[in-house]
């Protein structure tokens, strides 16, 4: 089967309806080869299933159903990272629009509040919260006390929880009892939990960024859907780690 008699739409359609560029610009990205298609190279008038080919940009693979959506929510405290609550609580997904139906990417305690993404692109949430694919997520934690700088340094080299040491993360005290905490994994409370076995209890814990995403201006409660730049750039993010460059000696 040549690539006119394939079912679907051509591929440069494809990419511009999801923000990639103009037509023109999606052309020139497949003139150059920097698109592929189920592993292969492809051509001008190629004509993909977005419901089923794999297409990617220079190796990062990227969402192209149709339909899909990606919101990022500034989550308030007192509000659950679930779908539903048996007890009646506020859920995330009462923040959002109903359609198209989304659900919430990771999870935040009830009284963690901070950014959160919501999304309909299984896909794309794997590899956000999969620890092999490396996924930053940072918080700023209030805590009780002032963490020393032993302390901090376990915190950066890993902590014996019950379940296993940590990975080594990022810490800094950034104020008076106040820590910038970047981690990759995302076991539940991790951060509650690490900053009690240093006896530094949580007073209040705020997500600041997940991957390349952050935005300080959002309320909390308040919602928006991702630009096409901030998307590309997440997807980039969502690569394994495996297939990163190691760092020069």
């Amino acid at each position: 089967m040549n690539d006119e008699d394939r079912a679907g739409e051509r591929l440069q359609k494809v990419l511009a309806r999801i923000g990639i560029g103009s037509r023109r610009v999606c052309e020139d990205l497949i003139a150059e080869g920097a698109i592929t298609v189920n592993g292969e190279v492809a051509v001008l008038g190629r004509r993909v299933d977005a419901d089923n080919d794999v297409v990617a940009i220079n190796g990062v693979i990227i969402g192209v159903r149709p339909g899909l959506v990606h919101l990022l929510l500034n989550k308030p405290v007192g509000v659950i990272t679930t779908a539903d609550d048996p007890h009646g609580r506020p859920t995330v997904l009462e923040l959002v629009p109903e359609e198209p139906r989304v659900f919430p990417v990771g999870r935040l305690d009830m009284d963690t509040e901070g950014l959160l993404l919501l999304t309909n692109d299984g896909d794309l949430a794997h590899r956000l919260t999969h620890p092999s694919f490396g996924v930053e997520k940072e918080y700023i934690a209030h805590v009780e006390g002032e963490p020393t700088r032993g302390e901090l340094r376990i915190l950066r080299e890993g902590v014996e929880l019950e379940d296993g040491l940590t990975a080594p993360a990022k810490a800094a005290l950034v104020g008076p009892g106040i820590l910038r905490l970047t981690i990759h994994e995302g076991r539940n409370r991790q951060i509650r939990r690490m900053c009690d076995a240093v006896g530094h209890p949580v007073l209040r814990l705020i997500r600041t960024r997940i991957g390349p995403l952050a935005d300080r201006k959002l309320k909390p409660g308040e919602w928006r859907p991702l630009t096409g730049p901030e998307l590309r750039s997440l997807e980039k993010a969502a690569v394994p780690r495996s297939k990163e460059t190691p760092s020069a000696k």
